[in-house]
């Protein structure tokens, strides 16, 4: 067993094309670092919805230059058995550690199997580069990101022509022809060949964002915003500008990419402390919102004043941006589909109905949101909101920056803010309380025993509220296709459970409905929902052994 691992490390190192994964490497060879290597060479990272996500480092579990060769040659294999040879491939990247190298090495290996490759000139937010595929034709896109994940991690998501990201069975096919790719000696990865782009699809990409504001409509909301180390800034900027908002005040620690990103613990707007700096700087400033994206900026996180909150901020969650978004469409006569995934709130779906709109439920990801029939907006509650769906087929947090300040900007006008929004929504529709209970883990064996348990004995009640019925996703449903994932029906509540599917963690997601008469009622209906919502987590952590 040892030296088959040592033999199939100096394998690898034989092929590996880094100098810095090399060294890595070859130190753990000499020490003889078992447990290492064992844990580099456990397996292969799986190519899957979400593409590739992992950490940094030597060896197939991990993200490397050869495993994103492998899977640019994997891919490129896909798209040429689809017929599309000669066809563009677009390649974006944020300014994570490694992921200018992983676009250069797409860009070659794309260029060596007979497709054209262009690469955005620098590192620039996901929605430029789910826009650049649409509006330069291409077959396919590549985005080299992880997102909000931890420093030490990279990713690899791939689009097709469409501009959407990858589902089944695409997903399948393109893992199956990377697992046929031979040694990285037999992938033609030529010096040049390849375009770098100018600025003209990011200029046009920012000369559309407007487009999702009404004429005329007011543009005074004042801001704070913070791009959280990645690439949002420059962007956001612009878009704000040319929109003729006031220019937004910079959280400056956070202002420029970092791949270290030094002063948070995980780079994403959600977590515990991520947006301390932007609270203090919105308490020097007195903005009326403070905005945040995540570090490849698609996502959006919002926060505003509140008297009652610690330090006199507090942030929105997503399903509360989720629905302000949706009434103020509705409000501005937006007519369509309005989609969200199973884990978002229902609360969508009273808006559309009452609306008149459509509306559609679909598995978690913008992969399957972005996929809805005639959509106008679709959201999930994972901050991610896509409001122009002809120009961006993904989430958008730079877009969705702009209609939260418009709608802030036209409450201001008449002496109101998103809160009272908030209030309103909830007396025509029922208060709809959600949380959610997330258990990060380093053994990813505590999440299948969980999943296990649960499906072994399903909880008969949650905080006193019987279940009304289960659901087992993994079989799917009539409107579903199958996913590994748990849903509880109870009297005046909603339970979901996954596994996360770019982290370590398990997800529950809860849903606590409760009626509303007047706006007199609400602060008993919210004291009722956050005592549900707390028995439930309580009920299910026990049920769920977490």
């Amino acid at each position: 067993m040892q030296q088959d691992l040592i033999a199939q490390a100096r394998t690898w190192l034989a092929e590996d094309p880094d100098p810095e994964t090399r060294d890595e490497l070859a130190k753990l060879i000499d020490a003889e670092d078992l447990d290492a290597l064992a844990a580099r060479f456990a397996g292969t990272l799986q190519f899957g919805t979400a593409g590739l996500r992992g950490e940094l480092g030597a060896g197939p579990m991990r993200m490397n230059r050869s495993v994103v060769i492998r899977a640019a040659a994997g891919l490129a294999a896909h798209l040429k058995a689809q017929g599309r040879t000669g066809g563009l491939v677009v390649i974006g990247y944020d300014a994570r550690y490694k992921s200018a190298d992983f676009a250069r090495d797409t860009a070659a290996v794309m260029t060596g199997a007979g497709l054209r490759a262009a690469v955005l000139p620098r590192p620039l937010p996901t929605p430029v580069l789910a826009y650049a595929i649409r509006h330069l034709g291409a077959v396919a896109g590549v985005e080299v990101t992880a997102s909000h994940n931890p420093p030490r991690d990279n990713g690899y998501k791939v689009y097709l022509g469409d501009g959407s990201q990858i589902v089944p069975p695409a997903d399948g096919e393109i893992a199956d022809a990377i697992a046929a790719v031979g040694p990285l000696a037999g992938v033609d990865r030529p010096e040049t060949g390849w375009e770098i782009l100018g600025d003209e699809v990011l200029d046009a990409y920012v000369a559309r964002t407007d487009a999702v504001l009404a004429t005329g409509s007011p543009r005074t909301a004042r801001t704070v915003y913070t791009a959280m180390h990645g690439v949002g800034t420059s962007v956001l900027t612009a878009a704000f500008a040319r929109a003729g908002f006031p220019a937004p005040v910079l959280v400056t620690e956070q202002a420029e990419p970092d791949p270290a990103f030094p002063t948070v613990a995980f780079p994403n707007p959600e977590e515990p402390g991520a947006m301390d700096l932007a609270f203090a700087t919105a308490r020097r400033a007195n903005p009326d919102l403070v905005i945040a994206n995540d570090p490849d900026a698609d996502r959006c996180a919002v926060a505003v004043p509140d008297a009652t909150a610690d330090g006199g901020w507090r942030m929105l969650r997503g399903d509360e941006v989720g629905a302000l978004l949706a009434a103020h469409l509705v409000a501005r006569g937006a007519t369509g589909v309005f989609a969200e995934s199973i884990v978002s709130s229902s609360l969508l779906g009273r808006i559309a109905e009452k609306a008149g709109n459509g509306y559609e439920e679909t598995l978690t990801g913008f992969k399957w949101i972005a996929r809805v029939d005639g959509l106008r907006y679709g959201y999930e509650e994972a901050l991610g909101y896509c409001v122009d769906p002809d120009g961006v087929r993904d989430k958008d947090g730079i877009t969705a920056a702009l209609l939260v300040a418009e709608l802030a900007s036209g409450l201001k006008e008449q002496g109101r803010t998103l809160l009272d929004l908030l209030d309103d929504i909830a007396v025509e529709h029922g208060l709809h309380a959600t949380d959610q209970l997330s258990v990060r883990v380093e053994d990813l064996s505590v999440i299948a025993d969980s999943m296990r348990r649960l499906r072994d004995t399903p909880p008969t009640s949650l905080a006193g509220l019987a279940v009304t019925s289960a659901e087992d996703l993994s079989e799917g449903t009539e409107q579903l296709p199958p996913t590994d994932g748990l849903r509880y029906h109870l009297d005046g509540a909603r339970v979901i459970v996954r596994p996360s599917g770019t982290e370590p963690k398990l997800k529950c997601y809860l849903e606590v409905v409760v009626p509303v008469a007047s706006a007199g009622e609400l602060p008993a209906a919210r004291a009722k929902g956050a005592e549900l919502l707390a028995g439930i987590k309580r009920d299910l952590s026990a049920a769920a052994g977490i």
